[in-house]
């Protein structure tokens, strides 16, 4: 407790004594014991039972994921230093100009799926080949951008990493076919994204909401900051590629015409 003092009148006679509870050493310690929030580890464990055929291994899927965006944002953080920007003179997949940084991207996190044991193929954009990880007994297949806009880090803009799970259609134990590969999006188990920038979030969802994880840089953890995220029913900002506008349907064409006005 403290002692309040506070005088009255114009000589200052009449005095009202008070006892206060003394709050700033209380305060001081719980700024630095407060929570720092739920971790992506035991956000999934505490989910895992709203997972189909729930027996942990979606879990470390997840688990592997982080791990290697965890990695690739190191990465990324030390490019202007480390020499490790700029172009590779090769196009992937898609017809794209390869960054360095989309090849290390790519073996860091074939690497990591790959002993995680928890995908029996990877699907790349960076590799023309579906990548057989030899882990036939594994459940999963997933397909993944290991490091999309990698052309903004010479600019230092925002780049991430999107993917894409399904669970494997053809007998487990047996390597994995184009039956495993080319499935429906409405079949997908997880998607979600890792955003690089001032901060790294990574969002995911397994269709039971959708929820972002803040990369906590002196932990080395992902910890929950945007849960149960949703759109806004109606908003003033839209996002496109305006470079193939030209190629859209005429009634996407239409409509962003009129978001245009």
């Amino acid at each position: 407790l403290k002692i309040k003092i506070k005088c009255y009148g114009l000589d200052k006679r009449l005095c009202l004594l008070t006892l206060q509870p003394y709050t700033q050493h209380m305060t001081s310690i719980d700024k630095f014991t407060s929570s720092v929030g739920v971790a992506l580890d035991r956000f999934i464990a505490q989910k895992q039972e709203q997972f189909p055929f729930a027996t942990g291994e979606l879990s470390q899927l997840l688990r592997d994921i982080a791990l290697a965006s965890k990695i690739i944002n190191r990465e990324i953080n030390r490019a202007g230093l480390a020499g490790i920007e700029g172009g590779m003179g090769e196009e992937n997949v898609q017809g794209e100009h390869q960054q360095m940084l989309d090849v290390i991207a790519d073996i860091r996190f074939t690497r990591a799926l790959i002993k995680g044991q928890q995908t029996c193929s990877i699907i790349s954009e960076e590799v023309e080949e579906i990548i057989d990880t030899k882990n036939h007994d594994a459940k999963y297949i997933i397909a993944i951008d290991p490091l999309d806009g990698s052309s903004n880090i010479d600019v230092n803009v925002s780049v991430g990493t999107i993917f894409s799970i399904y669970r494997r259609k053809t007998e487990i134990g047996t390597k994995p076919t184009m039956k495993d590969m080319l499935q429906k999006g409405n079949e997908q188990v997880a998607a979600g994204y890792i955003l690089y920038g001032s901060s790294t979030m990574l969002v995911y969802t397994t269709g039971y909401g959708v929820n972002g994880f803040t990369h906590e840089p002196s932990l080395g953890e992902y910890f929950l900051s945007h849960p149960n995220m949703k759109m806004k029913e109606d908003g003033k900002i839209y996002s496109i590629n305006e470079g193939g506008y030209f190629d859209f349907d005429e009634g996407v064409r239409e409509y962003i015409d009129t978001c245009k006005k």
